[in-house]
């Protein structure tokens, strides 16, 4: 069967067994009927089939940096590319994807105790590369929504993003949490800078489909003591690239990026937030980013 997604306007459709759609509830609160006239974004055909092999493939890029993250091994052969992913870095692969060179058509390679894994990873992945070239950004990030407006908190592994997200709650009874790891951000054509929910976020289950305008984005740091500062632009810009997803070792990807984080770093501030994991740094960021 196939079941079509709404994802920040974006449509995408993935072909699967009833069993697929149940192990990845995730996704039914961006479900939609399928359009009169259907142009999706991707199309994800999952396949029981053995895992394919990377013989007579040219190795692209393994992305091995963290050690409880997944490895992803990328490949291309004639105008494709093949995708070999692992639960962690040193773990065997588990899930496979052999994807068209526009990212249209995704053939999805796994087996049942997988499934989960393999569609969240392979919809992340595809989607981050197919939406780039639209001003769409998939982040690493956890937002906050206060008084209409979205905070995206941003910053390595374990800085304590989803920490601060919490402190603000905790701060303010009118905070709600949107997303606390994959939200997706868009520059609209007419200059409003939007964030939404996705299926995807981390460890945390907030599959929300909403979305908030953007007040300013916000560096974090482990500090002893509260300090927020504005950044400049080509301060700024690191922090955001470290930030998105996508395959930076392609050129044209790298341009689409570069276009789009230009373009969101002269719409909304930047700032660099040095904080303890307590209110008082909520309310020092708010105050900030809300005057």
């Amino acid at each position: 069967m196939t079941r079509y997604y709404l994802v920040a306007d974006h449509l995408f459709a993935i072909k699967a067994e009833a069993e697929c759609f149940e192990k990845c509830p995730n996704y039914k609160p961006f479900q939609t009927d399928k359009p009169e006239a259907p142009s999706e974004l991707f199309t994800i055909c999952v396949d029981s089939a053995s895992l394919p092999s990377a013989e007579g493939w040219e190795e692209i890029y393994t992305d091995r940096s963290d050690e409880d993250m997944p490895r992803i091994e990328m490949y291309r052969k004639e105008g494709r590319w093949l995708f070999l992913i692992s639960m962690y870095r040193d773990s065997e692969v588990v899930c496979a994807m052999n994807c068209s060179a526009d990212w249209k058509e995704v053939r999805l390679f796994t087996s049942d105790p997988y499934m989960r894994f393999a569609v969240d990873n392979a919809a992340m992945l595809v989607y981050a590369f197919a939406a780039v070239s639209s001003m769409t950004l998939l982040f690493h990030a956890s937002v906050i929504v206060r008084q209409q407006q979205a905070f995206l908190f941003l910053g390595h592994s374990g800085t304590g993003k989803s920490t601060h997200s919490r402190q603000w709650m905790t701060a303010f009874s009118d905070a709600e949490l949107l997303n606390d790891d994959n939200p997706v951000l868009r520059i609209l054509q007419d200059g409003a800078v939007r964030v939404y929910g996705s299926p995807w976020s981390g460890k945390t289950p907030c599959y929300k489909n909403k979305s908030a305008l953007v007040g300013a984005l916000v560096q974090l740091e482990q500090a002893p003591e509260n300090a927020i500062a504005p950044l400049r632009m080509t301060q700024a810009y690191p922090y955001i690239l470290s930030s998105v997803s996508g395959l930076k070792i392609l050129p044209q990807m790298m341009d689409s990026l570069y276009v789009s984080i230009a373009r969101l770093l002269e719409l909304r501030q930047v700032y660099l937030l040095r904080c303890l994991p307590n209110p008082d740094a909520a309310r020092l960021c708010a105050r900030t980013c809300l005057s």
